[in-house]
């Protein structure tokens, strides 16, 4: 049987320089992080968009990115090992750290970043939601490019599909597949980044702490949630499938979205009585 699109097998390394091997999911990490700390210090200097002094300055923002990259490296590394390979990694600790072979998890580079985001924002005297606020108003493009990434190293497929642009993944078992990973890009990513772009630029809820987190939050979850169920592949080993009837991705996502919808809750704007 063949897929109806040919897959891109573009390889896993993007380049090398020397002995020294970049493959295209640090290449992801890498343009994201960039992007992303770009764009964060155009947020914060736009006085508009707060109403005022935003109260982070570019420099804390030069600062945040070390702090914002060990967090996504570290958190998401032992985010893999803890919610999706415990018992692996368990009898072989030392795959722990090679990082190319793969295993970074979203959900453990989130509570990551959050522990991050208060430690910095303590340290420096400003607000903890003005930061995350800012900052997840950005990470929908490193989504895009991990997304990608994971699309060229032919991983996380999707499920067993007849549509028109399926796929046969390296790996699998040889069937068409839903691209799932390319719809997660449009989705976490591309879309997200939109929705977030008019909630900063047109209604101006920077001025509401809390509020771009929690839309980040609620609209990840929604769509990693659509994804998971509908089209991409379960990993029916996890405990968590093996237990319930829900995937891995869709049931560290549910907290995720409740406690975005807490924090647009919390957000409103307060009515002023009479």
């Amino acid at each position: 049987m063949q897929g109806l699109l040919p897959f891109p097998d573009i390889g896993e390394i993007a380049f090398s320089l020397g002995p020294v091997e970049i493959r295209w999911y640090g290449m992801a990490y890498a343009v994201g992080l960039l992007l992303g700390w770009i764009y964060v210090k155009r947020l914060v200097t736009n006085e508009r968009l707060w109403g005022g002094p935003s109260g982070i300055t570019k420099d804390n923002i030069d600062d945040f990115l070390l702090w914002a990259t060990l967090g996504v490296v570290l958190g998401g590394r032992i985010g893999y090992v803890l919610f999706y390979q415990p018992s692996y990694y368990l009898a072989n600790p030392e795959q722990i750290f090679y990082l190319t072979k793969g295993g970074m998890a979203f959900h453990g580079a989130a509570l990551a970043m959050t522990f991050v985001a208060y430690l910095f924002a303590r340290a420096k005297g400003i607000s903890m939601l003005a930061l995350t606020d800012a900052v997840t108003a950005c990470v929908p493009i490193g989504l895009i490019f991990g997304r990608l990434a994971n699309f060229i190293n032919g991983e996380l497929w999707g499920r067993v599909t007849t549509v028109p642009w399926a796929m046969i993944f390296p790996g699998s078992d040889g069937q068409p597949r839903h691209p799932s990973q390319l719809y997660e890009a449009f989705l976490e990513g591309l879309v997200l980044f939109i929705i977030l772009r008019i909630a900063t630029h047109s209604f101006l809820k920077l001025q509401n702490p809390g509020y771009v987190t929690g839309m980040f939050l609620v609209g990840y979850g929604v769509a990693r949630s659509f994804v998971e169920h509908f089209f991409r592949q379960p990993d029916v080993t996890h405990a968590i499938s093996v237990h319930t009837p829900l995937t891995p991705g869709l049931a560290y996502s549910i907290p995720m979205i409740l406690l975005g919808a807490y924090l647009i809750w919390r957000a409103r704007p307060k009515q002023q009585s009479v």
